[in-house]
């Protein structure tokens, strides 16, 4: 056995560990877990290098994966902060993703029917 102190958020615990090192505590020897066999994994598909944007300029991401139900906006459009701009449908939830300032719409980069990762870049306000 081992003594550890730890502090969590202010509270001091100590912590009594067992060190298990291929031994259990009645003297037999434990049994290993079987090794899989390795299997040749495939290189993920190169994702698109991101768009890039202007310097001053805000962009709008996905805060989840999901769908693009709805585009309430174009290029050229001007926004109010926490204006609906997209619905994203996620685990069969509608969210709204809003404007999160004010501004001008430089680029939309999603369309209806789109599915998107979470981090995708959806608008460029600017």
């Amino acid at each position: 056995m081992k003594k550890f102190q730890i502090t969590f958020k202010g509270q001091v615990y100590e912590l009594d560990v067992e060190e298990i090192s291929g031994v259990a505590s009645t003297g037999k020897k434990a049994a290993s877990a079987p090794v899989p066999a390795p299997v040749a994994a495939q290189a993920p598909a190169p994702k698109a290098a991101p768009a890039a944007v202007p310097a001053g300029a805000q962009t709008v991401i996905a805060p989840m994966p999901g769908k693009i139900l709805a585009v309430n906006i174009k290029p050229g459009d001007s926004v109010k902060r926490g204006q609906v701009i997209f619905i994203l449908e996620a685990m069969k939830m509608q969210n709204e993703i809003m404007a999160n300032q004010d501004g001008k719409i430089s680029k939309v980069n999603a369309v209806v029917g789109q599915t998107v990762s979470t981090g995708d870049v959806l608008a460029v306000l600017g």
